[in-house]
């Protein structure tokens, strides 16, 4: 069955009004920062609803929407989303992730402790929704989903400007495997984590890595 169409609501700016925003924008994204330094200091609620509204407006394949954003914020989920993720990210430090991939890593000084997973006052973890499920009256059906990774990824770009734009730091974090998420969060089998995001104020005092990001003409190609 096919859509009805409506008109588009679009205002028109002018062209000078289109270069401030997006200078604006960009002054804004430059300052974002990957933070792993905390305060417990709480967060408004609205801001991190927002945020999520405004991620869940991102496109997707057939408008399928395949995504779920669990906002955690109780202290005890916390500790055993914490202790699960370092138990696994032990495991990665000691024994799993190569040599290579460590000397990487070796230049921000990461390991396998966590802490942030605890002080944090939110941690929003996205699940990616592989198929939807249709309840019927005896049997579960699927309804394949299209284009996951890719609207999943499009929308958590979205969430994490969001986040940025309102003034809270963020961090991505993919401990790995994920698996423990789906459990600890009793996630529905079709949904699978895809990233853990914490988020909060910066703790007084944190630090940042000094790192550089590409200039536009490494990034940018004109044809």
């Amino acid at each position: 069955m096919s859509h009805p169409h409506v008109p588009l609501h679009f205002e028109r700016l002018s062209q000078d009004r289109q270069i401030e925003l997006s200078r604006e924008f960009l002054a804004v994204m430059h300052t974002r920062r990957s933070v792993r330094e905390f305060s417990p200091e709480p967060v408004p609620l609205e801001l991190i609803e927002n945020a999520v509204n405004a991620a869940a407006s991102a496109p997707s394949g057939a408008n399928q929407q395949p995504w779920r954003f669990v906002v955690v914020r109780d202290a005890e989920v916390k500790r055993r989303i914490r202790e699960a993720a370092e138990a696994e990210e032990k495991k990665n430090y000691e024994h799993r992730f190569p040599g290579e991939w460590l000397d990487v890593l070796a230049q921000f000084g990461t390991d396998w402790h966590k802490e942030f997973l605890e002080t944090a006052p939110y941690l929003i973890v996205v699940f990616r929704m592989d198929y939807g499920l249709r309840e019927g009256d005896s049997d579960e059906q699927k309804r394949k989903h299209y284009y996951v990774q890719e609207s999943v990824g499009i929308a958590t770009g979205f969430l994490l400007a969001a986040l940025h734009w309102c003034g809270l730091a963020t961090l991505t974090h993919t401990p790995s495997p994920m698996g423990f998420l789906s459990e600890i969060l009793e996630r529905p089998k079709n949904e699978r984590p895809y990233l853990l995001i914490p988020v909060g104020y910066p703790s007084t005092g944190a630090t940042v890595p000094a790192i550089e990001k590409k200039a536009l003409d490494e990034v940018l190609v004109l044809r």
